[in-house]
């Protein structure tokens, strides 16, 4: 399979896992604050990476037949970069979420489509105009996907998932420029890790957390730690390798498209005729994002 297409089924399994996500992030915080949430689904997220990186790890020195250290600095360095943006941006949208619509977090996450290249052109990258024009469609899906029958009036949870999709694009170019050359699951377990920590510390200062209510919310702890997390955030690492950082923000910002999928069988919220038109937009500009330059 031709690199950059394995890339781009990677992620588009990646944002169909995130988009279902979006409804278990929603129930998960019925009975649980935010951080407390994300804590337990981000420590539940490493517990699962430990034993597949052990395997993946003694399967390489067999294949070498030499023993090596399990954890060598420059994973564990990028992972904790990594893990610090992965720990500011999904606590800024857990938290906006609870203040906000759904419409309204989806929309506003997915801007990191935008907010990658701009960045990237203040270290270089260069955008070119078939790319451009991907974003532009994507953002008038997202627009018809999410924002239909509200205005732009920033509440509080608006401002909070605006900040989160800043901190989602700088996550994005960290692991574009540090993890490609790395042992992907082992970055995922070490961000997982470290950004579970810094949750469950905020946590315990600014929420009152217990065991009771983390046990009464496990299914969406469940589904968002080992697949949201766990499985999803190992798969951009992975996807990411053979994707431009571009290309890839496009391709995982259809977690909106998912997440109207996700409300329409699992709390039967169905999609009206604009949305879905957002959501034929979305596919048009991941598929025209894919296809080979003559170059």
């Amino acid at each position: 399979m031709n690199k950059n297409l394995r890339g781009g089924a990677i992620l588009l399994l990646t944002a169909i896992i995130w988009g279902f996500a979006f409804v278990a992030q929603s129930e998960g915080m019925e009975k649980i604050g935010a951080l407390t949430f994300q804590a337990s689904r981000m420590l539940l997220a490493a517990l699962v990476l430990l034993p597949t990186a052990l395997v993946f790890h003694k399967a390489g020195e067999k294949k070498n037949g030499e023993k090596a250290a399990f954890m060598d600095k420059k994973t564990l360095l990028v992972g904790i970069v990594c893990g610090f943006f992965l720990f500011g941006a999904s606590a800024l949208q857990q938290m906006g979420i609870a203040h906000t619509s759904v419409g309204h977090a989806g929309f506003l996450t997915a801007l990191y489509i935008l907010i990658v290249p701009v960045l990237g052109i203040f270290t270089g990258k260069k955008v070119g105009s078939r790319i451009w024009l991907c974003i532009a469609l994507a953002l008038a899906g997202l627009y018809l996907l999410c924002m239909t029958g509200e205005g732009f009036s920033m509440s509080l949870g608006d401002v909070l998932v605006t900040l989160c999709a800043f901190v989602f694009a700088l996550h994005i170019i960290a692991v574009d420029k540090l993890a490609g050359a790395l042992d992907g699951v082992k970055v995922s377990l070490v961000q997982m890790t470290f950004a579970g920590l810094l949750s469950l510390a905020c946590a315990f200062i600014f929420e009152e957390p217990n065991i009771s209510d983390i046990a009464a919310s496990w299914l969406p702890i469940a589904y968002a730690g080992v697949l949201s997390c766990g499985v999803a955030y190992t798969l951009q690492i992975i996807g990411q390798k053979y994707t431009e950082p571009t290309v890839a923000s496009i391709i995982m910002s259809l977690e909106s498209v998912f997440a109207v999928l996700g409300g329409a069988v699992l709390l039967a919220q169905f999609p009206t005729l604009p949305e879905l038109a957002g959501c034929a937009l979305m596919f048009a500009a991941t598929v025209i994002s894919q296809i080979p330059s003559k170059k």
